[in-house]
């Protein structure tokens, strides 16, 4: 996320702050993932339950440039923990971006007394944040919500799960076509920059190849794995291709298998249904917990986080710490796609 250098003064180093919070707001922002509505809900029903008021912003950072607010209660966030998307709606927002729309962002919470704001969203939201954080001072904590898991400083982003289980439901109703019909299946995963969801999605639905932004494996290398496994006797094959500049995309890689293969490799993109839907047990799970923790942070006046899990417990990391790292795909297990395959 590219943002202009700042005009509001220079922020002190944050300390925590023993003066008891009143008020706090949230926001959803960025790519939409299932299990956000969870997390709103856990933070809304924390701070309530700690006698706070809670602001909700809609729309994400352009409903806090516009205002486009209101108060949210135990009551308001009842029956959502199990919609997929978000109830207070998102977006990706340019104004924030510039100096003058962070400027209006922080007049509208100081007009409101809101003394700290949660955020839920991705790697671009998080930037957005780290960078007003630094600008005004203002204490934010935040919540990785992703799809893509690409979210540095936690090991999983609310939404992962639920992507992954998707896309794998899709792959093995597409597996029975391919066996019955002795076809070659290239399937489009969403991920952008990120191989998680293909590599989770290929181990678990034991694919021959798998393409990653990471370590894309020559088109000629893909080929030669399925000519030799055709060679052998198999008769259907699974191709999992993450999105992207990065790995071109599947329609190359359906291409070249065509030619090679001698019988047309059929080309499946899963796009945005890995996006929406109910949110799996586990990013319910998560999205409490990390919800929760968030408003605790804010109730002690915690500086500025990231709210994570790390092996199974939730951790508290300094923002600007968890944006100077980087998620990394583990190459063993791109191998073991291959090592499996045969």
């Amino acid at each position: 996320m590219d943002i202009d250098s700042p005009v509001l003064a220079a922020a002190p180093e944050e300390t925590a702050d023993a003066t008891p919070l009143r008020r706090l707001g949230v926001l959803t922002a960025g790519g939409d993932a299932p299990g956000m509505n969870a997390a709103i809900r856990a933070v809304v029903r924390y701070a309530t339950l700690a006698g706070l008021e809670v602001t909700g912003f809609r729309r994400g950072y352009d409903g806090l440039i516009r205002d486009i607010a209101e108060p949210l209660s135990s009551r308001s966030v009842a029956n959502i923990i199990q919609r997929g998307g978000t109830f207070l709606e998102t977006s990706r927002s340019d104004e924030f971006r510039t100096a003058a729309g962070r400027g209006l962002a922080l007049r509208n919470l100081k007009r409101r007394a809101i003394e700290t704001l949660i955020v839920i969203g991705g790697e671009g939201t998080m930037k957005g944040a780290l960078q007003f954080a630094e600008e005004t001072g203002f204490r934010i904590q935040f919540i990785p919500a992703s799809i893509d898991n690409d979210i540095p400083g936690s090991e999983y982003a609310i939404g992962f799960d639920t992507a992954v289980n998707t896309a794998l439901e899709a792959i093995d109703r597409i597996r029975d076509t391919a066996f019955a019909y002795e076809r070659v299946f290239c399937v489009e995963v969403m991920g952008r920059d990120s191989g998680f969801i293909a590599l989770d999605v290929a181990i678990g639905v034991g694919a021959a190849a798998v393409v990653v932004p990471e370590f894309p494996p020559p088109i000629n290398e893909i080929c030669n794995r399925l000519e030799e496994s055709h060679r052998r006797g198999k008769r259907s094959s699974i191709v999992v291709v993450s999105e992207g500049p990065r790995t071109g995309g599947v329609l190359p890689i359906a291409d070249a298998l065509t030619k090679r293969l001698g019988s047309q490799a059929r080309v499946v993109v899963l796009g945005h249904i890995q996006r929406g839907g109910a949110p799996t047990v586990r990013d319910r799970l998560l999205a409490s917990r990390l919800g929760a923790a968030a408003a605790q942070a804010a109730i002690e006046g915690a500086p500025t986080s990231l709210i994570g899990e790390e092996r199974g417990d939730i951790i508290r990391v300094p923002l600007r710490e968890a944006s100077e790292r980087r998620r990394q795909l583990n190459p063993e297990l791109v191998e073991l796609v291959h090592k499996l395959s045969t």
